[in-house]
């Protein structure tokens, strides 16, 4: 490879490297698999710089390379366990490492508990739609489909995230309720027997 051309994919790599890693974390939701799933694709891509950095736009390569090595990933036996404990990162700082922007808040851990039952292609599309900003048309490249299947795919996916989300409201809800219900009548009961005692 020439000078140039290395240069190129060290400057690529370095400017980049943070948030295809953030992709690969939603993707797979374990950040030691993200980061190799990260150094596979940055070899894959080093191995093809000198015709993709030229007439392609590298980043949607990478991520069509990462893509395809996390689907990779998960046909091997050793990955059918998935970990659902972690926290989804926060995306509003992509300069800071992913590990110190991790987001606490319940509704993003949520999130990512829900991806991962989504099965890999559903969780790919809203992953690249809706965590990347791509178009219809760029996650149909990136994904090697038409932008129908994206479309379904994303459709899919987002009523199943809709429906688990709305069966956790209501269950939170009915919990408000029974313990708003139990606290009140433990205070009437309270006073009633300060009642009691009073007269």
């Amino acid at each position: 490879m020439r000078t140039s051309d290395e240069n190129r994919f060290r400057e690529f790599a370095r400017g980049h490297a943070v948030a295809l890693r953030r992709s690969a974390f939603l993707l797979c939701g374990d950040w030691h698999l993200a980061d190799d799933l990260v150094q596979t694709m940055l070899i894959k891509l080093y191995n093809a710089w000198p015709r993709v950095g030229r007439r392609h736009l590298p980043v949607s390569y990478a991520r069509k390379i990462l893509l395809r090595c996390w689907l990779d990933e998960r046909r091997r036996p050793w990955r059918w366990v998935e970990r659902r404990d972690v926290e989804v990162p926060e995306g509003a700082d992509l300069a800071a490492e992913p590990a110190a922007v991790q987001d606490a808040a319940g509704l993003r851990t949520e999130l990512l508990g829900l991806l991962t039952v989504l099965p890999p292609r559903q969780r790919a599309v809203l992953v690249l739609r809706y965590f990347e900003a791509l178009s219809v048309e760029e996650t149909a490249a990136a994904l090697g489909c038409s932008a129908g299947t994206v479309k379904s795919q994303a459709s899919r996916g987002l009523a199943v995230l809709r429906a688990r989300l709305d069966n956790a409201a209501q269950t939170a809800a009915q919990t408000a309720a029974q313990t708003a219900a139990q606290t009140a009548a433990q205070t009437a009961a309270q006073t009633a027997a300060r009642t009691r005692e009073t007269t």
